[in-house]
């Protein structure tokens, strides 16, 4: 059966005729079920993350009112990607810069080292559910040794990042709404001591923020690019004789079958979005993967094609809140996925047990 609605489709075994479905005859639709706007093709994408009536907040609850007045609220409140106008516009450059000054071949060697000591501490190809944890800590260990965390530390900032993560699920429970906010507090003092700082500011919680934007998106890059060689056996065999052609695996999986499905934007103020009114106060779904498989950006959409010429992925974001790190997280996974491999992964034998981390915008495959 297809999906129920966009955000049931995030975890459904194959939410993609679903969203071509969407593209095709509901491009721009209010979803009165969900009380939401549905932004579903190319054009409809790209109008909503660049139109000036949308933030990626609501006016009136800049930070979730669970965690206001804690720690994981403060760094919550200081992120770039939380926030729009005069604080986005002064602070993003130097976030995005940080992310560029860190150096490819620095990040595949610590990306290399920490995937081989993860799949010799996890045994995952005896173990296939292991692969959840190896997609979890890799980016964040990866990330906070580059960011000059200790290699006896990044244990306890790998589960403090994710318990972090998960308080800020609108799905989140009251033990581990305050799960996060302990672990928040911990990696305040972590970061403060390893910046020299005394108080958390926008560049302490923005560093923190590398680690907590990076933890889910990569680890489901990991999982759907194994899941994209086991449904693609020829391509899996080339790369036996030719590696180089994992990246390009891995950034047909960022359009394919994208690790972040959706994210959203709070209307600001009454006008038109893609040729929609929209009221001030209302909310638009946008569906990231269904506009990846639009044919009118990407011919033959629903082909896996690792060689795609000019390929148009949304799955990174558009416009003012574009994510800076899709090679990052990309080189990584590729990483990650090779050592896998390497390690006798197969990924064909992965497909039979697959289901998805319950969420309600990010598709990260379990084993």
């Amino acid at each position: 059966m297809p999906p129920a609605d966009p955000i049931a489709a995030v975890t459904h075994p194959d939410p993609y005729p679903y969203y071509a479905d969407l593209v095709a005859r509901r491009p721009f639709h209010r979803d009165e079920t969900l009380g939401l706007w549905v932004a579903a093709s190319a054009a409809a994408v790209s109008a909503t993350l660049t139109s000036p009536l949308g933030r990626v907040r609501p006016a009136a609850e800049p930070v979730p009112r669970a965690l206001v007045g804690s720690p994981a609220g403060e760094i919550f409140g200081q992120l770039v990607r939380m926030n729009d106008g005069a604080t986005h516009a002064q602070h993003k450059p130097a976030v995005a810069a940080r992310v560029a000054t860190l150096a490819p071949a620095r990040i595949v060697e610590q990306a290399d080292a920490w995937a081989q000591r993860l799949v010799a501490e996890l045994a995952p190809r005896s173990d296939s559910s292991a692969l959840a944890a190896f997609g979890f800590r890799l980016p964040v260990y990866t990330i906070a040794s580059l960011l000059g965390v200790p290699a006896v530390e990044v244990v306890h900032t790998e589960q403090w990042v994710g318990e972090f993560v998960r308080s800020l699920a609108p799905t989140s429970t009251p033990a581990q709404v305050e799960a996060g906010k302990e672990a928040a507090g911990r990696l305040i003092a972590q970061f403060l001591a390893l910046l020299g700082r005394d108080k958390l500011d926008v560049t302490v919680a923005n560093t923190i923020g590398y680690l907590s934007q990076a933890y889910e998106a990569t680890a489901g890059l990991i999982g759907n690019s194994l899941l994209a060689l086991g449904r693609e056996p020829a391509i899996r065999t080339r790369i036996g004789s030719d590696a180089r052609l994992l990246g390009a695996v891995v950034r047909e999986v960022v359009r394919h079958d994208p690790p972040v499905q959706n994210t959203r934007r709070f209307v600001a103020e009454a006008g038109t979005i893609g040729g929609q009114t929209v009221k001030a106060g209302e909310a638009v779904l946008v569906v990231l993967a269904a506009a990846n498989r639009d044919p009118a950006v990407n011919p033959d959409p629903a082909r896996f094609d690792p060689l795609r010429r000019e390929r148009q992925s949304f799955t990174f974001g558009l416009g003012a809140h574009a994510c800076p790190g899709e090679a990052l997280a990309s080189s990584i996974a590729e990483r990650g996925v090779a050592q896998l491999l390497a390690a006798g992964v197969e990924p064909a034998a992965l497909l039979e047990r697959v289901r998805y981390r319950p969420s309600g915008n990010t598709r990260v495959p379990m084993f």
